[in-house]
């Protein structure tokens, strides 16, 4: 935990500069972690329900084009 509140104290630190840099590579990193665990998750086969489940709809009408 002490080291959640040193990275909290050193974020409060930063200049505005930083901190945009800062969240800039945040996102970047949050965005890879999701696309690898959806990568994996899809590997697995644990999306494969929901997609025959949306193939179900689609040929049985119930679905909207947006």
């Amino acid at each position: 935990m002490q080291r959640i509140l040193d990275i909290e104290h050193a974020i409060e630190q930063l200049s505005p500069e930083e901190l945009h840099t800062l969240r800039a590579w945040f996102e970047e990193r949050d965005a890879a972690e999701w696309d690898r665990q959806l990568q994996n998750d899809v590997t697995a086969g644990k999306l494969d329900s929901l997609a025959d489940e949306a193939l179900r709809d689609l040929h049985n009408g119930r679905c909207t084009d947006l």
